[in-house]
């Protein structure tokens, strides 16, 4: 269930929440070539959050705080590839919770049709949590 699993960066963006944030921020990233490859984003009170994962996030970082962006930095994450089949989350969450890490955060970005899926997730050891998973990958196979 599991294909591959591997320590990434995403990017964190924390800036006023107002309409067409995420617009300006994509079309600045599309202008530049950079794919979106994973995204989060949410409201907290006047707080737009956005994560994002891209082909290109260190040039990325250093182009949004010259537009004004004052909160972006990266920050690791494990990136989890999975098989597009029920039960793919229950067996990463599952070993994460025997070896007792804390998942912090997570989502999963999922092509339609038959491809499988990507989770991006933010644990509480994200070396040990991807030591784990990479593990039970390459004996699942």
């Amino acid at each position: 269930m599991i294909k591959g699993v591997a320590l990434g960066e995403e990017i964190v963006i924390a800036a006023k929440n107002k309409i067409g944030l995420m617009a300006d921020i994509a079309g600045m990233l599309a202008n530049r070539g950079v794919n979106i490859e994973s995204a989060l984003g949410y409201e907290a009170g006047n707080t737009a959050k956005l994560m994002l994962v891209t082909n290109a996030n260190l040039a990325i970082v250093s182009e949004l705080k010259k537009k004004g962006y004052k909160s972006v930095k990266e920050t690791e994450v494990v990136m989890v590839e999975l098989e597009n089949k029920p039960g793919a989350l229950k067996v990463v969450t599952t070993e994460l919770k025997k070896a007792r890490i804390d998942i912090r955060y997570f989502y999963i970005t999922s092509p339609s049709g038959v491809g499988g899926g990507r989770m991006v997730l933010q644990t509480s050891d994200n070396e040990k949590a991807m030591a784990l998973l990479a593990k039970y990958a390459m004996s699942a196979q």
